[in-house]
């Protein structure tokens, strides 16, 4: 059985000012006026799995914010209030984080809060009550890597208030913080809504600094002005800010917001009736991969391609040896090859415990369906392809090959085998075409890919925004499966030390990193000795039918010269005119594998793709020989999104290669 498709969930992000902001209304209940009317417009368009209306396949939407007093716990309590699941990527550990956003007078009442003890203050106690209440119905992702050098300095502006300097450390370094988790936030999210005054993007971790971060990393952001909060627009691109009156207006807004949502959870690939058939059935739309057959392992009939890999690229032992390759049970990944990073995965220090078995679930059952059907795919375009051309090639020569030895009374049983030949490559090419070969195998490749790296982006809740995900040529359905499946999983409950970092680096450097790294150093040594190869049979076939022709043309000029006689000539013509048909031919079939197969542009790919990961398993190294206690959560995440570019590059190079080599008769 097929998994099923992904549970499909809208995710949205809040940030705003908090309550000691100047702009922020006196009135809480006209903030809540205006956010009840945007989320009441979401559950409209995503409605709560307890609706009546709720579309099959959808989850309950999920809200990211990071419990700052103010507007962050306002829409918190909000979503809590409507059923939405709550999670929130701290900027530290949850003790030092409420110590922080209590907003403590004096050192006593903080380190009283990090104890786990009661402030005197009363409002302060009251800011971590309602700090910790919603921490304890959250999932929650804590940045506590830094927590002791950011105690040190949070005491020590407390100790010393009228220090200057000392509020300053404290002021930078804990920006930065928030602005690690605000990036966290937006990756994490659909859509980004700022209660936000406008007038500054340069306080770093601040709100206005996570719009510009949202917009830059192409995440739609739905801005509410403190000053006009009735007439909130939504924001595309960070030009946006130079003018955001040119934005659409409130009024629009609410059809735009819609449409944003809807893009996000529609299912994939169904249309507008099938939708709302299923929705009034009750009944689950099938994914994408519903009509595709896994296989235990590749089929002999579509081993041409293979064959010919083997016949070029290896040993004698290869060359001559067996080309079925041996596909993956999905049921069985998490016992196989995906065991050890599963095993890595659970033993993260202060990890999550249910991780690796979403991850399991979710993720690596997905890759080992969509890897061994995409080998399949793979091997049956690629296979017709180079069938193609071997038929056109014995098509022409079965076409002469009866000159030498029989009359032309006899040509029509060689026609018959020609024309035979002819309507089995039109056959072939017209089957590829309409069971779209060439394009079920992008798609699924596409999904596999972006899958296989995975746990390691979920393992340290890093994941590519919104706006960042390619585009494939003729469908986007595998990026929006594959970003399903890992929304699903989202943020892990976990609390990120350094012992935390340092085994995620190992993970990401022995079950990624290395492993792709050796491969394509492999794969592109194979396809070079593969092109040179080719290269070497077509020139061989060439210079024979070149030396076959020349050899003709001499025995031609003894006969004219006396030295040979004309029936010995005329026979010779016979083998020479098939010689000078077939040896080109073949040559020329040889020349289109090389020039479909394009092993050498493929080589260079995989060559540059190794360079990369050599380059980021090299910057993992000096990481890994550095003191734990030096290692940061932004040191790991940018080697993490480093890997996930390289992944996400070479997936586009690949498609630029193949996309306009779709199944066709060699012509």
């Amino acid at each position: 059985m097929p998994p099923p498709p992904p549970v499909r969930r809208f995710t949205v992000a809040v940030t705003g000012h908090r309550s000691t902001h100047s702009a922020f209304p006196d009135d809480h209940l006209s903030i809540r006026a205006d956010f009840e009317e945007i989320f009441a417009a979401i559950d409209r368009a995503a409605p709560p799995a307890s609706s009546a209306a709720a579309r099959p396949g959808l989850a309950t939407t999920r809200l990211h914010t990071l419990f700052s007093d103010g507007i962050d716990q306002i829409a918190a309590n909000m979503a809590l209030d409507r059923g939405w699941e709550l999670v929130s990527p701290l900027p530290f550990g949850r003790a030092l984080n409420a110590a922080i956003n209590a907003q403590p007078l004096s050192a006593g009442d903080a380190r009283a809060i990090l104890a786990g003890e009661r402030a005197r203050d009363a409002d302060v106690r009251a800011r971590v009550a309602a700090i910790d209440a919603l921490a304890d119905r959250a999932r929650l992702f804590e940045l506590a890597d830094q927590d002791a050098t950011i105690t040190a300095l949070f005491l020590a502006m407390l100790d010393a208030p009228d220090d200057f300097a000392q509020a300053q450390f404290f002021g930078l370094e804990s920006g930065r913080r928030a602005g690690l988790a605000a990036h966290i936030l937006v990756e994490q999210s659909d859509l980004v809504i700022a209660y936000w005054d406008g007038l500054s993007t340069a306080n770093v971790g601040g709100t206005g600094h996570t719009v510009a971060t949202a917009l830059n990393l192409g995440a739609p952001v739905l801005w509410i002005d403190p000053a006009r909060p009735r007439d909130w627009r939504i924001l595309h691109a960070p030009e946006s800010l130079v003018d955001c009156a040119s934005e659409a207006t409130r009024k629009q807004g609410f059809s735009e917001l819609a449409e944003i949502v809807r893009m996000s959870i529609e299912p994939l690939g169904a249309d507008p009736g099938t939708i709302a058939r299923a929705a009034g059935e009750g009944a689950i739309i099938e994914g994408p991969f519903a009509t595709e057959h896994w296989r235990e392992r590749s089929d002999w009939r579509y081993h041409a391609y293979r064959r010919v890999e083997a016949l070029f690229g290896g040993g004698l032992k290869r060359r001559l040896g067996s080309v079925v390759q041996r596909y993956e049970r999905p049921d069985a990944i998490a016992r196989g090859s995906g065991a050890p990073i599963l095993a890595a995965v659970e033993n993260l220090p202060g990890g999550d415990m249910t991780l690796a078995q979403r991850i399991a679930d979710e993720v690596l059952f997905r890759f080992a369906w969509a890897d061994g059907i995409a080998a399949h795919l793979s091997d049956r375009y690629r296979a017709g392809m180079t069938v193609n051309f071997v038929l056109g090639s014995l098509a022409i020569t079965s076409g002469v090959s009866y000159l030498p030895f029989f009359d032309v009374e006899f040509k029509w049983l060689f026609a018959s085998v020609e024309i035979t030949l002819l309507a089995w490559i039109i056959l072939n090419t017209v089957r590829g075409q309409r069971q779209r070969l060439h394009g079920r195998w992008f798609e699924t490749r596409r999904v596999a890919e972006y899958l296989r790296h995975s746990p390691l982006l979920l393992a340290l809740g890093v994941a590519r925004p919104v706006g960042r995900w390619p585009r494939g040529t003729d469908t986007s359905w595998p990026e929006a499966y594959a970003r399903n499946a890992l929304r699903d999983v989202g943020l892990p409950i976990a609390r990120v030390g350094k012992a935390y970092l340092a085994a995620v680096l190992a993970m990401l450097r022995d079950h990624h990193v290395a492993p792709q790294r050796a491969y394509h150093e492999t794969k592109a040594s194979r396809l070079e000795r593969v092109h040179a190869g080719l290269d070497h049979l077509a020139e061989g076939l060439f210079v024979a039918a070149v030396v076959s022709v020349a050899t003709y043309l001499v025995l031609a000029s003894l006969n004219a010269l006396g030295g040979l006689d004309e029936e010995t000539l005329r026979h010779a013509a016979k083998y020479f005119t098939v010689l000078g048909v077939v040896l080109p031919t073949l040559g020329g079939a040889i020349a289109g594998i090389r020039y479909f197969g394009d092993f050498e542009r493929f080589a260079a790919i995989s060559e540059v793709t190794a360079e990369k990961l050599s380059l980021i398993e090299a910057r993992i190294d000096l990481l890994m020989a550095a003191p734990v206690d030096r290692l940061e959560y932004s040191s790991v995440a940018e080697l993490i999104h480093a890997t996930d570019e390289v992944v996400v590059e070479e997936i586009e190079n690949w498609q630029s290669v193949f996309s306009g080599k779709r199944i066709s008769v060699p012509v």
